[in-house]
């Protein structure tokens, strides 16, 4: 077996090896020569090899590559020479054959006498060999002329390069042969040797880690060695993209892969050989389960392995059965033998290959490589082997790895232990802020099957740490199946319960489901906490549009409020505070900020994020812009100090979210398409996430097809819905039908929503979409429905603290007037709408701003009203300061359809034989396969104006089909 595998097949300059190869390739050529390459099995000397002699070859030259065979039986003298002197031509060099001579052909008439002796090795080049001398009768005399004779050969080849590979499988007649060539080469051969090493070789001395004889060459010959070391993290990476036919890959994949493969170029190709597994583990995320192991690479190691006594091969399962890098006294304890004899196993396993030593500890190459050790260690003895394992950890080291402790006892079939260490190592990790590892740790103890007595203990830790954790589904389920097992009592029964509503709630996508769950939990707290049952009274308080009525809230806050003297626990009591802050501030009622004024100095940490961030949200909705920032200061400011996954995605989609509404968007698509990344796990973030996503590919980009799939998607997504998906969605699909002329549509598009705020009563929430849902009745022909849901707002939010409703209010007044002019006593149209766009700036939306700017202009310019080109020019320039492209073209167009064309200057420049950006604009959407119908549409223009459009740009391009325009635009 060759310890080189085949080198991968990935075309281009080779990843990582280009300075190193100019660097020999240049010394090369000054001959006699010879170089050295060494490195472990996988790393890519031939390929290395093969480069070289690609870069460094003339015409015509004589190329001859001999590799040495592992074999136990007896080897053939000269083997590996004479197969290389065998072949007709050097065809194992892949080179092409212009650059490859015809070795028969090349030989002279005239080789000296000595050379008949290899007639009888050579049958293929006796034609040209002299008459074989007679034998002479002794071995040792034969082996010396055989050796002469082949050295004589050599020498007449002229300009030749011999390559020899895998050199520390060399038999003494091939290093015989090597060492006297060396000792005095031909002046124009080259020699290229390559042999396994694992670390930089000695050369100079017999025996080193490098070639199997001393490297002794006169002066005069250049000698160049070289050691090939695995490729780093980003050369992996480079070469993944190379193999995958990818620009580049993810910097945690690249990370993944050179653990898994240690940087070993043929390891790499042979875990990304089938490309749908490839492009799986492209595509998961981090901590995904390692690749399937190839077999190939399970081959290598199993064969390295077979060369190890028995002593050495219990050390080296020792090692796999602890993964990590361990010291000698640790190996010694799970081999169970002693420390000189497991420093003689580790020195035969260094030697091998099998493993490597760093900083007096021992660990394998890479990843896949300890898996093929590990599979390869008898299935009865694994269990024993993970027993030692998991004793030594805990007597060995320091801190105690607590999961991988219990990890080695689960594997020992040692359930009861695993479950005790599983749990030790989840209280430490939620003692020090990683509610992460502590859920994942607490929900594995539940897998391992506790007693009833540790399940019910190690449940109710779990329920009180994922929420601040991102959990899947998993711990729902877990928490489910131990209330159904009906052991718990009525207090840790309904904290769980609590706790298990609350992470529906937040985190799982059930919405009403959470809310009655946590009704549940409140008999059962009431039994054993009034504070714990106030909490969870409190905590159904909070509102949603997919909820109860906002006027049942307001009947549990009601009674949460009448057990709160009661509740003497001060964290219990803060809980209940800042659930009641966040409820009211939620439904606009006036008293939430005197409720945000009562709540201790003492709230810190977690709790201090959470309510923070709520009340940023409610702030930013309902247009408290000051009170918004300051919450989110607080929030950030508490998140920062602490380490909980959930809240640092529940501040930043907050943030995100606020950042839109207040016309923030530099930079925020990128920002909110990582979080729509990071957060799909938490269905309410992930849900404001493509909201954002969707509203900025909209409005910035004019992509109004995916905008509503992203938007889709948000609604599908979302639990709850504090007032901020369901409405922003139903107000954005409205304008892309009304931008269409589709008023029908746009009505139909606000329905769903309207009903949610119909039923549920939360008015305060339906500041985006009742504009143009009034703008969609009117141009429907429905002036009657469009009055009467106007005065359904105004109701809604007739006692409630919220300035933009009250906006919104102020623009839905201003558009009615389209229908029957100003209300009594309101003043002229300008009024209101100057009213309504003041409104939006002060709360600094610029984007509703604008609308409303939008909508003047146009009805100025509707009833031939002066300022209206004027106004509508304003509009333009604030969506302009957005970047909000689509909004500008949708005003452009309404300019045009109201016969207010702007005409070029005399003298203007025009574009001549170049693209305008409206034409490139359009041509991109054509050679992308859009209609005309359909650009039209994406780029709110007539079908008309598109047609002349597509025409010029392929006058322009010099095409005659929309097919070929892509090319010409540099696609």
């Amino acid at each position: 077996m060759n310890a080189e595998p085949p080198p991968p097949s990935a075309s281009g300059v080779l990843i990582g090896r280009s300075a190193l190869l100019d660097d020999v390739c240049s010394e090369f050529d000054r001959r006699p020569a010879v170089v050295v390459i060494t490195g472990e099995a996988g790393v890519g000397k031939s390929r290395l090899v093969q480069e070289l002699l690609r870069r460094t070859l003339s015409p015509g030259a004589v190329t001859l590559v001999a590799r040495c065979q592992e074999s136990d039986a007896p080897s053939v003298p000269f083997a590996p020479i004479v197969e290389a002197l065998s072949a007709s031509r050097a065809l194992a060099t892949d080179l092409p054959a212009t650059l490859v001579a015809d070795l028969p052909t090349i030989l002279t008439a005239d080789l000296p006498p000595v050379t008949g002796t290899l007639r009888g090795l050579l049958p293929d080049l006796a034609v040209r060999l002299p008459p074989a001398p007679s034998p002479l009768g002794e071995r040792p005399a034969e082996h010396h002329r055989l050796l002469r004779a082949l050295y004589t050969l050599t020498a007449s080849l002229g300009e030749a390069v011999l390559v020899v590979e895998d050199l520390q499988w060399a038999d003494a007649s091939t290093r015989a042969f090597l060492r006297t060539v060396l000792a005095d080469p031909p002046p124009r051969l080259g020699f290229v040797l390559t042999a396994r090493s694992h670390t930089v070789p000695h050369t100079d001395a017999e025996g080193g880690d490098g070639l199997p004889f001393p490297l002794r060459t006169p002066p005069g010959v250049t000698v160049v060695e070289r050691h090939l070391a695995p490729l780093s993290v980003s050369e992996t990476g480079a070469l993944a993209a190379g193999l995958l036919g990818a620009q580049a890959v993810p910097e945690e994949f690249a990370d993944r892969l050179h653990r898994w493969t240690g940087g070993l170029p043929y390891v790499v190709e042979e875990v990304l050989r089938r490309r749908p597994v490839a492009t799986g583990l492209l595509t998961e995320a981090a901590g995904a389960p390692e690749p399937p192991r190839p077999p190939s690479v399970r081959r290598v190691v199993v064969e390295r392995l077979r060369h190890l006594p028995p002593a050495a091969r219990q050390v080296v399962a020792a090692a796999a059965v602890l993964r990590d890098p361990a010291p000698v006294d640790l190996l010694a304890a799970v081999a169970g033998s002693g420390e000189p004899e497991t420093r003689r196993a580790l020195a035969a396993a260094l030697r091998e290959g099998v493993i490597r030593a760093a900083g007096g500890s021992y660990a394998f190459p890479y990843d896949l490589a300890r898996r093929a050790v590990y599979e390869a260690v008898a299935e009865p003895e694994r269990p024993v082997l993970h027993l030692r394992a998991a004793r030594a950890l805990a007597r060995h080291t320091h801190p105690l790895p607590l999961a991988g402790i219990a990890e080695h006892y689960r594997r020992a079939n040692r359930p009861t232990e695993a479950v005790r260490w599983l749990e030790a190592a989840a209280d430490r990790a939620a003692g020090s802020g990683d509610a992460g590892s502590a859920a994942a740790h607490y929900l594995d103890a539940l897998r391992g099957g506790p007693a009833p007595v540790a399940r019910d203990r190690v449940a109710l830790k779990l329920a009180r740490v994922a929420l601040n954790a991102r959990p899947g589904p998993q711990v729902p389920a877990a928490l489910r199946k131990v209330l159904d097992e009906r052991s718990l009592g009525p207090g840790p029964s309904g904290e769980i319960r609590l706790l298990l509503g609350l992470l529906l709630r937040n985190q799982s996508g059930s919405g009403l489901e959470a809310l009655e769950e946590i009704a549940r939990a409140v008999p059962d707290l009431l039994s054993v906490s009034t504070g714990q049952a106030a909490r969870a009274l409190a905590i159904t308080a909070i509102p949603s549009l997919k909820g109860w009525p906002v006027g049942e809230h307001r009947r549990l806050l009601a009674e949460a409020e009448r057990l709160l003297p009661e509740v003497g626990e001060e964290d219990l009591r803060s809980a209940v505070l800042a659930n009641r802050a966040t409820a009211l501030a939620l439904m606009g009622d006036p008293s939430a900020w005197a409720a945000v004024a009562d709540l201790p100095d003492t709230l810190t940490g977690d709790a201090a994020a959470r309510v923070h961030a709520n009340l940023a949200g409610a702030a930013s909705s309902l247009g408290h812009l000051e009170r918004a920032r300051a919450f989110q200061a607080r929030a950030w400011q508490a998140v920062r100090t602490n380490h909980a996954p959930y809240l640092e995605a529940f501040v930043e989609t907050t943030d995100v979210v606020a950042a839109f509404t207040n016309g923030r968007w530099k930079g925020l698509l990128e920002r909110a398409e990582r979080a729509e990344e990071q957060y799909r796990n938490v269905p309410d973030f992930h849900a404001e996430a493509l909201l954002v996503c969707g509203l900025l590919r909209l409005h910035t980009k004019g992509q109004t097809d995916v905008a509503r799939r992203l938007l889709e998607r948000a609604v599908h997504t979302t639990a709850l819905d504090t007032g901020v998906v369901l409405t922003s969605t139903a107000a954005a699909v409205a304008r892309i039908h009304l931008a269409a002329a589709r008023p029908s549509q746009a009505v139909q598009a606000v329905e769903g929503t309207l009903h949610h705020v119909r039923r549920t009563g939360a008015w305060v929430w339906a500041t985006a979409f009742v504009p143009p849902a009034v703008d969609a009745l009117i141009r429907d022909s429905r002036p009657g429905e469009a009055h009467r849901l106007v005065a359904e707002l105004a109701e809604g939010i007739a006692d409630r603290d919220a300035p933009a409703a009250r906006a919104a209010l102020l623009t839905c007044r201003a558009l009615l007037t389209a229908t029957d002019g100003p209300p009594a006593g309101s003043g002229t149209h300008d009024t209101l709408y100057v009213a309504a766009a003041d409104a939006w700036t002060r709360l600094e939306r610029p984007l509703e701003a604008a609308y409303v700017r939008e909508a003047w202009g146009l009805h100025l310019l509707a009833t031939g009203a002066a300022g209206g080109r004027t106004v509508l020019h304003e509009a333009i320039a604030a969506y302009q300061e957005l970047d909000a492209v689509w909004d500008v073209l949708r005003c452009q167009r309404g300019l045009r359809e109201h016969g207010q064309v702007t005409v070029r200057r005399p003298g203007a420049l025009g574009y001549g034989d170049h693209l305008s950006p409206r034409e490139r604009a359009v041509a991109r959407l054509a050679s992308l396969g859009l209609s005309n119908r359909e650009i039209a549409r994406e780029l709110v223009l007539s079908h008309r104006t598109v047609e002349h459009h597509v025409a010029r740009a392929l006058r322009k391009l010099g095409v005659s089909s929309r097919t070929e325009i892509g090319s010409r635009l540099g696609q």
